[in-house]
């Protein structure tokens, strides 16, 4: 069953430009990190996976998530997704780096170093898998 969200239809070519966005805001947040930019780090992490969840709805279905809810798109990514054991282990590593969105941006939590490597595992661990359905 298809879950409803609020998606946009795209061509998927187009999923070439979300990769290209995805690796940007990861280097990004590499320069933010190293200058010890932690919270800027943590953003762009997050948008960084945000971006490749949405190259991989965009080459998998054709579509994309539009609007605020950002957790939508995990519901898009099981349905479009082959169904696979590594599946929800990256479904939750990119549930866990949304969980950060609104901390890192509005909430005024200060993040450290310990914060933002433990989001770079889990930008890793979904990159891998979403890597391998992207070739």
């Amino acid at each position: 069953m298809v879950h409803k969200s609020n998606r946009i239809r795209m061509n998927k070519s187009l999923a070439a430009n979300f990769i290209q966005i995805s690796r940007d805001f990861n280097e990004g947040a590499n320069v933010a990190s190293e200058y010890e930019y932690y919270n800027a780090a943590g953003v762009l992490i997050v948008h960084a996976a945000i971006a490749l969840a949405d190259a991989l709805t965009i080459k998998l279905g054709g579509v994309k998530c539009k609007g605020d809810n950002h957790y939508e798109i995990l519901g898009l990514l099981k349905d479009l997704s082959p169904a696979e054991a590594q599946r929800n282990s990256a479904l939750n590593q990119l549930e866990a780096i949304i969980s950060h969105k609104n901390a890192v941006s509005y909430s005024g939590d200060v993040y450290d170093k310990r914060d933002i490597d433990q989001l770079w595992k889990h930008l890793e661990r979904f990159k891998s898998w979403a890597m391998t359905l992207l070739k």
